[in-house]
């Protein structure tokens, strides 16, 4: 199975059936040039009052198990499932794998969102257009803040917005990241608009659109949209792009796709795809390993996770759940020794060990699980989502 896996993985698309780019408000998505990726190295200036790049190589760099920020001591070690299903958050002792918590939030909780100054945990609770915080420090709830249809949220590298991602709505809503109050609501031209990241020098975002397999491309400073890019068709279905994770090195997006069962590789300055990966059925979330040279993808509907080299490019292993799951969203533990994930379809929260893919605990929560955050996280500041920090 491995050695069939690292034949095929990392070809290349298709000449004849090529991913194709637009160009959206008269900017190129082809302006970059199309000899190659822009690098870290190679950025000329970053967003204006972002933290800046430690590492050229690796805009990970500080998530490493001793760069736990001074904004989080003191905060409780939990884990935090939004139960979508349930209405409810369940909280988990990492170290003792038991349920210590389960709090009513809002209806529809989705995800599980750590802020922009890692001070405030946000559940994102779609259905009842609004935001639970959690202080962090204790694990306790506090009152719902209205907010239209937060499917998803985000936070800009500069840390002056929040992004809600209005799903149903196909909006981005630029907020301020304490208030909440809307300051630029940012239509987009695409269907299910969920997941995002943002480029190494936080100039722009790509965010995913599960409905339309198309990929937008937003000026984070001008709050407007830049170009898109339609996924490849496969077997005649439209993709569905799920989670997407910059590279360490700020070269490539990764796109996981749970038509085409597997993840694409994106050139974001010219908005092309430059490469494909298989990994398993329903490919979905996307977890940069503690040293950053390992990729974790659950495959939802295959019940695996795959594990891609960051430096081939290749899928090394997979690892399966015994007896079948629905590995969703989750991430690593401080230490880079477990990867949590939520069971979406089995009500389940599987801790796996990351040295050898072996099921450490399979923990009963409450009805499909989502976006599962692991805290606290090492890093300077948050992106949002279940924790994207760098």
């Amino acid at each position: 199975m491995i050695a069939a896996l690292l034949a095929t993985a990392g070809r290349a698309i298709d000449p004849d059936h090529p991913a194709t780019a637009s160009s959206v408000g008269g900017s190129s998505a082809g302006a970059a040039g199309r000899s190659g990726h822009a690098t870290v190295a190679a950025q000329s200036s970053a967003l204006p009052g972002m933290p800046p790049v430690g590492n050229a190589k690796d805009i990970y760099a500080a998530d490493n198990p001793s760069g736990l920020s001074p904004a989080v001591r003191g905060d409780r070690p939990l884990i935090y499932v939004p139960n979508s299903g349930g209405d409810t958050v369940t909280e988990i002792d990492p170290r003792t794998y038991k349920v210590v918590r389960t709090f009513v939030s809002g209806r529809n909780p989705q995800h599980v969102v750590p802020s922009w100054d890692l001070k405030t945990l946000w559940v994102t609770n779609d259905l009842s257009n609004s935001l639970t915080p959690i202080n962090p420090k204790t694990g306790l709830p506090g009152p719902n803040a209205p907010v239209t249809d937060p499917y998803n949220m985000y936070f800009t590298p500069d840390g002056r917005h929040a992004i809600v991602v209005a799903e149903a709505h196909q909006q981005l809503d630029f907020r301020d990241p304490h208030t909440m109050a809307l300051t630029h609501a940012l239509s987009v031209p695409c269907r299910g608009v969920d997941h995002i990241d943002f480029s190494a020098d936080g100039r722009y975002l790509l965010a995913t659109c599960e409905f339309s397999g198309t990929l937008v491309k937003v000026a984070t400073a001008a709050e407007r949209v830049v170009a898109t890019l339609q996924l490849p068709s496969v077997g005649g279905m439209t993709g569905m792009p799920q989670d997407v994770k910059l590279s360490p090195d700020g070269k490539v997006f990764y796109v996981a796709d749970m038509v085409a069962n597997g993840v694409y590789e994106v050139d974001g300055a010219s908005m092309r795809v430059i490469g494909f990966i298989p990994t398993g059925l329903g490919a979905h979330g996307l977890y940069v390993s503690r040293n950053d040279k390992a990729l974790y993808v659950s495959n939802r509907m295959e019940g695996s996770i795959s594990v891609i080299s960051l430096a081939t490019r290749k899928v090394i292993t997979k690892w399966r759940i015994p007896g079948g799951g629905s590995p969703d969203m989750g991430n690593v533990s401080v230490n880079g020794k477990v990867l949590w994930l939520s069971g979406r379809y089995n009500s389940v929260v599987y801790a796996i060990d990351t040295s050898n893919g072996k099921l450490l605990a399979e923990i009963p929560v409450g009805t499909a699980p989502h976006g599962l955050s692991v805290w606290p996280q090492p890093g300077r500041y948050s992106l949002g989502h279940t924790g994207i920090l760098r």
